[in-house]
């Protein structure tokens, strides 16, 4: 999973055990791959693809999938089954890898990524500048934040589980619905449409937001 860090702080490995699917692929995948059959998606980049669960699911589903992330050990592991389409990139440097620059990407995915980093903004100006090229469509999901269950993790006492604030390389960034829908316009990106993953509406676990930037 890609993490910012900048000044004088250094990238802090977020290390992969095994290949195993996170816990979140089980109700993202299906909204996601929804989404993708539906704009008929051409070459997609995985950005922050960890150790490449997400990317592989969709290559065996015949989309054609490419997975960048800061990780050694994710990556390490995404490239057992899939040399040619997973590589390291620490994307502080804003450029791609060498044999992913020649690469034409009408698609960003990024699940469970963007509340980890330090600056959600030039994170998304990554994939718009350098992945996007400024045309093309970014999914991305991250844990939903709302009125309804924040109350309800307040009056169940659930709160310090769901900051994560002893979690190192956890959470840092804690998003809404309007805040999503705000980053994203002002940096260009339009028809914004949001879906709620996990559990009941207004309780959602995640929300998969669908923006397009041409």
């Amino acid at each position: 999973m890609i993490q910012f860090f900048f000044m004088n702080t250094l990238y802090q490995e977020y290390t992969y055990q095994n290949a195993n699917l996170a816990h979140s692929h089980a109700y993202i995948y299906p909204h996601l791959i929804k989404l993708l059959r539906q704009q008929n998606s051409k070459t997609i980049l995985d950005v922050g693809c960890g150790n490449g669960g997400m990317a592989k699911m969709l290559i065996r589903e015949g989309f054609n999938v490419y997975g960048i992330d800061a990780s050694k050990s994710g990556i390490s592991l995404a490239q057992q089954n899939y040399p040619e389409r997973f590589y390291i990139s620490d994307i502080n440097n804003m450029e791609l890898p060498e044999p992913l620059k020649q690469i034409t990407f009408d698609t960003v995915i990024s699940t469970e990524v963007i509340e980890h980093v330090y600056s959600p903004r030039r994170f998304v100006m990554f994939c718009r500048d350098i992945v996007l090229r400024g045309k093309g469509s970014i999914m991305l999901s991250t844990p939903y934040h709302g009125y309804w269950k924040n109350l309800l993790l307040a009056l169940t006492n659930k709160l310090d589980d769901h900051f994560t604030v002893l979690w190192e390389g956890g959470h840092i960034k804690f998003f809404s619905k309007r805040t999503i829908k705000q980053l994203l316009k002002e940096e260009g990106f339009s028809h914004i449409t949001i879906y709620g993953c996990g559990r009941v509406p207004f309780l959602w676990k995640s929300m998969l937001v669908k923006a397009i930037i041409q």
